[in-house]
């Protein structure tokens, strides 16, 4: 599904990339707080929905709207077969997106395993995506503002 663009969303593929592995940082700092656990999960579908956006972005020349990973994962399966190995943790992650971030009746609560889980599985499918762009997100620079 093709959204309509948004004057601030930029349509190169890398700025996506580099915002997204900025995601991972963060998870893997809350991490060192297990009172951020929970935010270690929205910071970990942050990262692959940027990430998974900026490989369609670099496969079709268009954005893709939505925070839906399993929806966002599927499009991409659609140009590589292998994004199917990480379907379903893009299901598990999508999980937390909402309930991890909002307080309710039955709190979600997430431990430092199931956070230490997020981030191994987060950097695993963004090395994938950045290996299959040739990102390097160590010789990224950012795109002059006037």
């Amino acid at each position: 599904m093709a959204r309509g663009y948004r004057d601030g969303d930029s349509k190169r593929y890398f700025d996506w990339l580099y915002y997204a592995a900025i995601d991972l940082r963060c998870a893997k700092l809350l991490n060192e707080d297990p009172k951020c656990y929970n935010q270690v999960s929205f910071h970990c579908h942050q990262c692959i929905e940027k990430g998974v956006k900026g490989f369609l972005l670099w496969k079709h020349h268009r954005l893709y709207d939505g925070h839906n990973l399993p929806f966002l994962v599927k499009q991409a399966m659609q140009d590589d077969q292998n994004f199917r190995k990480y379907l379903p943790a893009a299901t598990n992650i999508n999980h937390y997106y909402i309930e991890a971030r909002y307080p309710a009746d039955f709190l979600l609560q997430l431990d430092e395993q199931t956070a230490e889980k997020l981030i191994h599985t987060t950097s695993e499918m963004l090395y994938f995506i950045n290996s299959l762009v040739k990102f390097d997100f160590a010789s990224y620079r950012q795109k002059k503002t006037n």
